[in-house]
């Protein structure tokens, strides 16, 4: 009786240390595989100018415009304001930009506001009107699938209307059957913030790839450890990884890789 009351003791510590310590174990155990580096080391336009021997700035080549989203919007998924300034950074010097996973819009504006003025963005997302025909495939997380629907619900976006809008071509369509021949080799630029379940954000980088230009950059959004709407994105990029030479960047949940 004693040695089942001190086993039963000994488990229930150990749930107990497994619940308090839940978020550690789950980081431990998706741990990144991936080196992660400041954006000043990843691209000569975020190298800092100093100012004086106590301070240090920005070149104007990262000077952007921009605008922010008050909380009572209620849109999600969007990138932080640190994420954006670099997406919009990297913006002003590509004339090819492509973009899986347009959601609301604010990123496609933000490349619009920023980029030349001859430049062309084409995002991708889902039409609202075809959510019903989505299917998961068993290799796909559940809440990723689920944020797949409930994000892809805009026909009007957050530049629909404005100056720059122009420059923005919309493709509403499954990117899983996105024809991408007519792209390959072409894009200087390519923000990936699609649907995060693994066939997805297979099939999405595996078309970057191909439609990147002999010096375009890739970045990947949501690339967060222990996060489970985030947990294929982190298993793919990690698979893949050995084979590319990818960073994250510091301080975001952004992953980097450019052409060379």
């Amino acid at each position: 009786m004693v040695l089942v009351i001190i086993l039963f003791l000994i488990f229930s510590n150990i749930i107990l240390i497994f619940f308090l310590n839940k978020k550690k174990i789950k980081l431990f155990l998706n741990k990144s595989k991936i080196e992660e580096k400041d954006i000043s080391e990843l691209h000569e336009i975020f190298k800092l100018k100093k100012i004086n021997d106590n301070l240090l700035g920005p070149k104007k080549d990262v000077i952007i415009n921009s605008f922010c989203i008050t909380p009572e919007n209620n849109v999600v998924g969007m990138t932080s304001d640190y994420e954006a300034w670099i997406i919009s950074s990297l913006s002003k010097i590509s004339k090819n930009i492509f973009e899986f996973g347009t959601c609301s819009g604010k990123t496609t504006y933000l490349m619009a506001l920023n980029s030349p003025s001859d430049s062309k963005i084409t995002s991708i997302t889902l039409d609202p009107d075809e959510i019903n025909e989505l299917s998961k495939n068993k290799i796909d997380n559940s809440v990723s699938h689920r944020n797949i629907i409930n994000e892809s619900i805009y026909k009007s976006f957050l530049f629909s209307g404005e100056e720059f809008e122009s420059k923005i071509s919309i493709i509403f369509k499954n990117s899983l059957n996105f024809n991408n021949s007519v792209y390959k080799n072409t894009m200087d630029l390519i923000f990936i913030d699609g649907g995060h379940t693994y066939s997805v954000i297979k099939n999405d980088t595996e078309k970057s790839f191909e439609m990147i230009n002999s010096k375009g950059i890739i970045l990947w959004h949501d690339y967060v450890l222990g996060k489970e709407s985030a947990k294929d994105v982190v298993k793919y990029l990690n698979e893949i990884s050995k084979s590319k030479k990818i960073y994250r960047i510091k301080n975001t949940s952004l992953c980097f890789y450019q052409n060379f």
